[in-house]
């Protein structure tokens, strides 16, 4: 079963409306690999390390168990993009990544020209193990490097070096990827201006056809927190807004297009799950802590693996908990999202209500926003998360 495919011509700029909004009508599945080699200490996701459970077999068992799931789902497709996130995907076999995206194809059918995607770690990605996931069906690779430099690297509890990360981008790129995405993290405590410069023009020199790139945050819970609780330094937000600035200009001057407050592209090469996402496009979840949106009604699977492989193996579906947005809180969310894209989102109802507010009249005054034919925008990417906190609850 194939379609057309989504709207992703290399003649459109990555962040042009008519491609922010053509991304609502995809059809995405998102596949959580939760395995890890051991906890980053700022990660918050549904992560399993070693120590925290699963035999020799855990691979096996584990995507049997999303194959179970991926045969509860009811009828839907084609797929225009798939995401393999994690955790670290990388760290399963080839051969049990290929069993995973064969049975998304047999049971939804994938778009002609969609997007498959894996998330991987530098020390994961030899030269053999990128020849094999391409082979497997994958066609981007977003590798987790984070810096190039080696105390950034300690400081992250990165497991690989920097000379690892620049193996990782050669494979990818060597092994016929048709889009290769860089990850990176800026301000690290300790992290030079000098050192974060250096990071963004080694991943740009590699002529990657993707960058995202993110600010270290505190996430309660983690390692990280605790570290700062008891003392640590924690980042500075300023020499954040340094850091982006320095990679708004780089990456601008490489060539790439910033198309969402964190992530960059050249033309064709929009990570199409994430695009669709932001334009509230239905997606389904397979695997521990995995969510999904569809006919209204966002789910979310359970995060201790444990309970999830009992659950589907049991025949159950390992669902934490749903719930179905009211047509104003869809408004709300539909702005929320969207104005995450440099493409920004129509008005509507909800934008209209933020610019009735003192504190919306006050972002237009000042620069932060702007309404143009009916669309609203950001145009400080980096004040993205204080706008969003003055759209009203209800507009």
């Amino acid at each position: 079963m194939t379609g057309p495919g989504p709207v992703v011509s290399g003649a459109l700029s990555p962040d042009s409306a008519e491609l922010a909004d053509a991304a609502r009508s995809w059809r995405s599945a998102y596949v959580h690999v939760p395995f890890c080699h051991r906890r980053c200490p700022y990660c918050d996701f549904a992560v399993v390390t070693p120590e925290e459970g699963g035999g020799p077999d855990r691979f096996a068992r584990y995507v049997d168990a999303v194959l179970a799931e991926i045969e509860m789902a009811g009828v839907w497709g084609p797929l225009d993009a798939v995401d393999f996130g994690g955790g670290t995907p990388s760290r399963l076999p080839p051969g049990e990544l290929e069993r995973i995206v064969a049975a998304l194809r047999d049971r939804f059918g994938l778009a002609e020209d969609a997007e498959v995607s894996l998330e991987a770690n530098p020390e994961d990605w030899t030269a053999e193990a990128a020849t094999a996931v391409a082979a497997a069906g994958f066609n981007r690779v977003s590798l987790g490097v984070q810096s190039f430099d080696p105390k950034v690297l300690e400081a992250l509890g990165r497991q690989h070096g920097p000379g690892d990360g620049a193996a990782a981008i050669g494979a990818a790129t060597a092994a016929g990827f048709r889009t290769v995405n860089v990850d990176l993290i800026y301000g690290t405590p300790g992290e030079s201006t000098a050192s974060w410069a250096a990071s963004v023009r080694k991943a740009l020199d590699a002529g990657v056809q993707h960058l995202s790139a993110y600010a270290l945050t505190v996430e309660r819970g983690t390692a990280l927190s605790r570290a700062v609780a008891g003392g640590a330094p924690a980042p500075d937000p300023d020499v954040q807004a340094d850091a982006y600035g320095y990679l708004v200009a780089a990456a601008s001057a490489a060539g790439l297009v910033r198309y969402e407050v964190s992530n960059w592209a050249r033309p064709g090469h929009v990570c199409r799950y994430n695009l669709a996402t932001w334009a509230q496009g239905e997606y389904l979840g397979f695997g521990l802590g995995a969510h999904s949106h569809r006919d209204g009604i966002r789910r979310r699977n359970v995060r201790r693996l444990d309970v999830y492989l009992k659950r589907v193996e049991r025949g159950e579906r390992p669902e934490a908990g749903q719930e179905r947005l009211t047509a104003a809180g869809r408004e709300q969310e539909r702005l929320f999202l969207g104005l995450r894209r440099a493409a920004g989102a129509e008005a509507g109802e909800a934008g209209s209500s933020l610019l009735a507010t003192e504190a919306g009249r006050r972002l237009v005054v000042s620069g932060v926003i702007e309404e143009r034919a009916g669309r609203l925008r950001v145009l400080r990417p980096l004040l993205t998360d204080a706008v969003l906190r003055e759209i009203p609850d209800e507009p």
